[in-house]
């Protein structure tokens, strides 16, 4: 049975922060202020990041930041606690692996902020975005990042990673941002998102009635779950799940 705490932290790979939202949807406002509903997205994804981050180019990295030499063994040991024989990858779970990850595309970010200028981008973990009204030009940022992240990370660029019309929307990643014509973000979450949220709350039924949860542990989730949902159009979804949604004991007594 997972804890309250696992739960949430696997609710937190379902939704961005709400910063990160909000600055993807001013970019899509922001663009069509300038060029209306036209343009272009670059979405790039790394391939099994966690797992193809080099101990060698994370070390490295680290020592650029961190002066303290005893925390930096300790943070060496951290990451060669695992796959050592390899030298690769991270694990998924653990806090640190979480800085590790996003200060390891530190270089990717440059590039694109202070060596392309790109204006509209915006990164969650591996999942990466530009926005711009000329796709030539994303076309030689993906040739650059591709060349960066293949030499200087030792990483490669998955399948999904692609240039598409802004008309098409995109994921990011677990909402769908879409501009309409009038200029309007649409943010809705994407079926996989919204199963998860499914079987979270099904999770929560079945701790309940097991008394492996208490009412306000199940409220707190509850809540949790519903500020994410509310920051899109969800509204459909939120009714239907807490409405059909009923937390008994299984002494068959109702929450």
């Amino acid at each position: 049975m997972k804890t309250l705490s696992d739960r949430h932290n696997s609710l937190h790979s379902l939704v961005v922060c709400l910063s990160g939202l909000k600055r993807l949807a001013g970019f899509m406002r922001e663009h069509y202020s300038q060029y209306g509903a036209s343009g272009w997205i670059l979405k790039a994804d790394v391939l099994k990041f966690f797992a193809s981050i080099d101990h060698l180019v994370v070390k490295e990295r680290l020592r650029r930041i961190i002066p303290d030499p005893y925390v930096m063994r300790l943070l060496e040991k951290i990451i060669d606690s695992f796959n050592a024989e390899t030298g690769k990858g991270i694990p998924m779970g653990n806090q640190t692996s979480q800085l590790f990850a996003l200060y390891y595309l530190d270089p990717l970010d440059r590039l694109i902020k202070e060596r392309l200028r790109v204006k509209h981008y915006t990164r969650y973990m591996d999942d990466m975005v530009l926005l711009h009204a000329d796709r030539d030009f994303l076309r030689h940022c993906l040739a650059l990042m591709l060349e960066l992240a293949s030499s200087e990370l030792k990483l490669e660029l998955n399948e999904k990673t692609q240039i598409f019309p802004l008309r098409h929307g995109v994921d990011y990643p677990a909402w769908h941002f879409y501009l309409t014509e009038t200029g309007k973000v649409v943010k809705k979450l994407r079926a996989s998102s919204k199963n998860r949220i499914k079987r979270h709350i099904r999770g929560l039924q079945k701790g309940y009635a097991e008394g492996k949860l208490g009412f306000d542990d199940v409220n707190r989730s509850i809540a949790s779950t519903h500020g994410h949902l509310k920051h899109g159009q969800t509204y459909g979804l939120r009714l239907k799940v807490y409405e059909e949604t009923v937390f008994t004991r299984k002494e068959g007594l109702i929450c």
